[in-house]
């Protein structure tokens, strides 16, 4: 048997044959021809008049110990579409690649799986040239498909790299909360440009947006989609009432702390320090130390019982069996938390009205970032697994290869 044809048999490179094999220090280089004549720019448009030629290698899977190179002459064509001069289009590699489609393919399949220098290592190409080569596969995985059929979204952002950079992620609940998409920075211009790429009638479609607090998101999705709900995150709230707890304690100390200077005090300032975590803990992972604690505290009758009474009871709200008597239980824990005189809770109560629809919202639609918060983590290991990237969008690449429901297909499979 020739050596092209085992080589044809062995490779089966589509749109071209084997003209030559050269065994070289550097590999094994294959020689192929196009067996098309007309030259096809990746737009779509094709043409026989040849701009220039020139000669182009790519490294393909490796045969065994060997590095395999493919080579092929390659010519440039005046697009009128492009209105340019551009590289013909191969069916072996991806445009502008220096990889094959199936070297791309394997690499982006090993880096949903492992971090970025064992791929290099493993495949024995630069950390750079497996940034790339996701990039490209995602670009050509990714359609405007994922936007369609968009009605009940989450938005979070997520830090990339430290210096207050973020990343806003945008996810479909209804798919397993996949990521349909991601963009640089946390601002209303940055969901504003997610919006405009939905289009007028992905906008429509949009039934209800889960979220955080952000002032930024609200703005945007409200002059985007102002016929949409909007839910505030229950994680979100809850976390604001553990903080207005940290804020009484720090109240209740320096309280403490003047009486003891003024010998009014009756227990003193350390007491306080000891009742953090019976204060924040769920009732039912407290410990038998932590719910003495809390019952001294209620004979005593300290406000930082009151303190509990009113974070449990916002907490409830996302406890009620009927999702109808939301707003009555809201409406007398305001009244509740503004007449406590506890100046944590307060302002924690005057938050909470400003948000007052948006907080109903999602208790009647069942909706929360809940997931959003399990795929940031999610994230946040693919970056620390990268042990961090040079640019945004390697790390977008890498959520949409991980996060947004893209599959790679291996050669083998094929």
């Amino acid at each position: 048997m020739r050596v092209q044809t085992a080589f044809n048999t062995m490779l089966a490179i589509p749109g071209a044959w084997v003209r030559t094999v050269t065994f070289t220090p550097a590999g094994v280089v294959v020689g192929l021809r196009l067996r098309r004549k007309r030259l096809r720019c990746p737009c779509g448009f094709t043409t026989r008049a040849v701009y220039d030629r020139s000669v182009r290698r790519w490294r393909h899977l490796d045969l065994g110990a060997c590095r395999l190179h493919l080579e092929a002459e390659i010519r440039r064509l005046y697009c009128r579409r492009c209105e340019r001069v551009v590289t013909e289009q191969v069916p072996w590699a991806r445009p502008g690649a220096r990889l094959t489609r199936d070297l791309e393919d394997l690499v982006a399949f090993c880096a949903q799986r492992m971090d970025k220098t064992t791929v290099a290592r493993l495949l024995r190409v630069s950390w750079e040239t497996v940034a790339r080569a996701v990039v490209r596969v995602v670009a050509d995985h990714l359609d405007a498909t994922r936007l369609q059929g968009l009605y009940r979204i989450g938005i979070d952002e997520v830090s990339y790299r430290k210096g207050h950079r973020y990343l806003t992620v945008v996810a479909d609940h209804d798919r397993d909360d996949a990521v349909v998409w991601a963009g640089k920075g946390k601002g209303a211009a940055t969901l504003a440009a997610f919006y405009d790429e939905l289009g007028k009638d992905g906008r429509a479609r949009i039934r209800a947006v889960s979220m955080d607090m952000s002032p930024a998101y609200a703005k945007a999705t409200t002059e985007a989609v102002p016929a949409a709900a909007q839910c505030v995150d229950p994680f979100h709230v809850v976390a604001l009432a553990n903080r207005a707890i940290d804020e009484a304690r720090r109240w209740a100390w320096n309280l403490e702390r003047r009486a003891e200077r003024a010998g009014r005090a009756t227990r003193g300032s350390r007491w306080v320090k000891h009742t953090r975590w019976a204060l924040l803990k769920d009732p039912g992972d407290l410990s038998r130390e932590q719910l003495g604690v809390l019952e001294e505290i209620r004979r005593a009758r300290s406000v930082l019982y009151r303190c509990w009474q009113l974070k449990e009871g916002l907490r409830d709200l996302y406890r009620l069996r009927r999702p109808q008597d939301a707003e009555l239980h809201l409406d007398w824990w305001l009244a509740w938390a503004c007449r406590s005189r506890i100046p944590a809770f307060v302002k924690l109560s005057r938050t909470v009205r400003a948000n007052r629809d948006r907080i109903l919202a999602a208790v009647e639609l069942g909706l929360s970032n809940s997931k959003m918060e399990g795929l940031n983590s999610k994230i946040r290991l693919i970056n620390h697994r990268g042990y961090g990237h040079h640019s945004a969008a390697a790390v977008i690449a890498m959520i949409y290869l991980c996060c947004g429901g893209i599959t790679v297909e291996l050669p083998t499979e094929r």
